[in-house]
């Protein structure tokens, strides 16, 4: 007769969480060009042309603008991204997260 082992053959049912979500925003200023924003957008968040001159009209008209959902890992990447690059082309572009 064959004795149960302790653990074995129980399942154990873990607390599966999805990763929080983060919305990476961009900010209106009065000196980055609409140009370069749609830049940014098309290079950082791979937008297409059309995508990315309506999220820069929404940071232009509205003050902020969504570029997209992610992990707290890779929105923390693309702001810091974002803010290396208007740097190194002398533009104020602020890029800020807030989770969803």
């Amino acid at each position: 007769m064959e004795q149960e082992q302790p653990g074995i053959g129980v399942s154990v049912e873990e607390d599966v969480r999805e990763p929080r979500r983060y919305k990476v925003l961009l900010h209106n200023d009065d000196y980055t060009t609409m140009e370069f924003v749609v830049q940014v957008l098309v290079g950082v968040f791979h937008k297409n042309e059309n995508e990315a001159t309506q999220i820069m009209l929404n940071v232009h008209n509205n003050g902020v603008g969504v570029c997209g959902e992610f992990t707290a890992e890779v929105a923390e990447l693309k702001v810091s991204l974002v803010h290396r690059l208007a740097r190194e082309s002398g533009y104020p572009l602020k890029c800020s997260m807030e989770e969803v």
